[in-house]
C-alpha cells in the first residue's frame, strides 16, 4: 500500500487529537503456541492501520504539533546475529526511510524518551486494557513524572480506539481495492474447492485446496476456516475438519483469506454429490431469497438493521411456509421463534478484522450506512439432527450464504459476485473438476 495512505490516515487521527494530546500504541505482541514455537506474527490492526510496519518489538508515538517530530517510531536495533535466525529488520533508519517516521529510536530507549515526550501534553490517547504489561509501563511513566517535583502530568487518559476505529470503519479506495483482492483470491478458492468435491473426501482435504489456492496467491486465512459437511453444517462455528463426506451431505464452508492485511470472509453451501435433495434446495433458495432481500437494503440512509430484519422477515415466513414454524408471521418474529433455526446476526463489519472495529449503534439507534463501509451479508438456516418437532427430513440441514459488500454512492458493491450462488450455478459447479 502506497505510503501516502498510512501519513494521510495519521494526520487525520492526529487533528483529532489536537495539540496536546500524545497518542502511544505498541504493536502486536508474540504468542506462544507451544514451548519455544511461536504462532504466525501478524501486526495489530491498529498500528499497521497506522504505519504498515510489521516487525514485533514496536511503539508508535503521535504527538501533533511537536516541533522535534510529530511521528515516532521506537522498534528493533539492526542485529546481524538475531537477523540470521529471524529474518531482517527494519531498524530506525529503516523506520525514517521506509516508513516515513519523523524520527525513530530503538525500543531499548522507550523508558528514557517517551515520559519526556507524555510530560509536555495535557491528554495521552492510549486504550487501557489491551495489553496489560504496556498498562504498566505507561502508568510507570506516569508514576515516576508525579514523583519529580515539578513535573507536569497529564490531566485525562482517553481511548484511543474510540477515535481510530471510527476512522477504520469508513474505507479508502486503496483499502477497497486491497479488499476487493482478498475477495477475489477467496472466490477462486471457493470455484476450487466445490469443483474437486466429491463423496469419499475427508473435510480436511476440502480445507486444503483452500489452503493451497491462498497460499498458491500470496495470501493467507484470515480466520479458522469452517468445513462442516452433514450434521457439522448445523455447528456454527465447527473447526475439527476431519469427518468423511457422505453422498447426500451437504457441506458448509466458511473460509476467506487476508491480502495485505484485508480480509475476506465467504460462506457458501453445496450438496457433495452435486444435487440438492428436495428438502436442501428449498431451505438453500429459502436463504438466497433472503440474503437478496438483505442486500436490497444495504445503500446510504439505510441503517444497520434494515438487512438483518428483511432476512428475518423472509426466513420467517418461508419456515412458515415448509411447516418447520407455526403460527402468524408478525407474531413469530415479536417472539423470535425464527432463532432457533436462524440465530446469529445476518452481517458484521469487515477490514482489517473479520470482524470490524466500528459501532453498530451511536446514542442507542442503530448506526446509518455510508458509503465507504464494509460488512458481510450471511443469513443461514440450521437444523440439527434430532430437531424435536421437526420431521427426519429436514434433519443435519445448515445452509448459510456470505457475501462481502462496500456501500457505495448509490448503493453497494459486492465484491464477491463473481462466486456462484443460484442453486443451478452450485449444482453446476461442484464435482466439476474432481480428481
Amino acid at each position: 500500500m502506497n505510503p501516502r495512505e498510512f501519513a494521510k490516515r495519521r494526520r487525520q487521527l492526529m487533528r483529532m487529537i489536537g495539540k496536546g494530546g500524545v497518542a502511544l500504541l505498541p504493536a502486536a505482541t508474540p504468542k506462544i503456541r507451544n514451548r519455544d514455537v511461536q504462532y504466525y506474527y501478524r501486526q495489530d490492526s491498529d498500528f499497521f492501520y497506522l504505519t504498515g510496519f510489521t516487525e514485533p518489538d514496536a511503539l508508535l508515538v503521535l504527538a501533533p504539533g511537536r516541533a522535534a517530530g510529530e511521528y515516532l517510531l521506537f522498534c528493533r536495533e539492526r542485529d546481524r546475529e538475531r537477523e540470521t535466525w529471524d529474518g531482517a529488520r527494519a531498524g530506525p533508519e529503516g523506520a525514517v526511510e521506509d516508513f516515513a517516521a519523523d524520527d525513530a529510536f530503538p525500543i531499548s530507549d522507550v523508558d528514557d524518551i517517551v515520559p519526556g515526550i507524555i510530560e509536555q501534553c495535557d491528554r495521552v490517547y492510549y486504550t487501557i486494557g489491551l495489553n496489560p504489561d504496556f498498562d504498566q509501563r505507561v502508568m510507570s511513566w506516569v508514576g515516576a513524572l508525579r514523583g519529580r517535583g515539578g513535573a507536569h502530568t497529564p490531566d485525562e487518559f482517553i481511548a484511543l480506539d474510540h477515535l481510530l476505529h471510527d476512522l477504520r470503519l469508513y474505507k479508502s479506495r486503496a483499502e477497497i481495492s486491497a479488499m476487493r483482492r482478498a475477495a477475489k483470491i477467496a472466490i477462486a478458492a471457493h470455484r476450487r474447492a466445490m469443483a474437486r468435491c466429491r463423496p469419499g473426501l475427508f473435510e480436511y482435504e476440502i480445507e486444503a485446496e483452500y489452503t493451497h489456492e491462498f497460499r498458491r496467491q500470496g495470501a493467507r486465512l484470515s480466520y479458522l476456516p469452517i468445513v462442516g459437511s452433514g450434521p457439522n453444517s448445523c455447528v456454527l462455528h465447527y473447526h475439527a475438519n476431519d469427518r468423511q463426506l457422505e453422498d447426500g451431505d451437504l457441506l458448509l464452508a466458511d473460509v476467506g483469506c487476508e491480502s495485505d492485511y484485508y480480509a475476506s470472509d465467504v460462506t457458501r453451501t453445496w450438496p457433495v454429490n452435486g444435487h440438492f435433495t428436495d428438502e436442501q434446495r428449498a431451505i438453500y433458495e429459502l436463504v438466497l431469497e433472503a440474503q437478496d432481500a438483505a442486500l436490497e437494503q444495504i445503500a446510504p440512509r439505510k441503517h444497520w438493521n434494515d438487512p438483518h430484519e428483511a432476512a428475518v422477515e423472509v426466513i420467517t415466513g418461508g419456515l412458515r411456509k415448509l411447516g418447520l414454524l407455526q403460527g402468524g408471521v408478525k407474531t413469530l418474529i415479536r417472539d423470535r421463534a425464527y432463532k432457533r433455526f436462524f440465530m446469529h446476526r445476518t452481517g458484521h463489519w469487515l477490514g482489517l478484522d473479520v470482524h470490524d472495529v466500528g459501532d453498530y449503534r451511536i446514542a442507542e439507534h442503530w448506526r446509518m450506512l455510508e458509503p465507504g463501509m464494509a460488512l458481510t451479508v450471511e443469513p443461514g438456516i440450521y437444523i440439527p439432527p434430532k430437531s424435536r418437532g421437526i420431521p427426519k427430513k429436514w434433519w443435519g440441514i445448515g445452509v448459510r450464504i456470505e457475501d462481502d459488500v462496500v456501500v457505495t454512492r448509490d448503493g453497494h458493491d459486492l465484491l464477491t459476485r463473481g462466486l456462484p450462488r443460484t442453486a443451478e450455478e452450485v449444482e453446476a459447479l461442484v464435482g466439476a473438476d474432481a480428481i
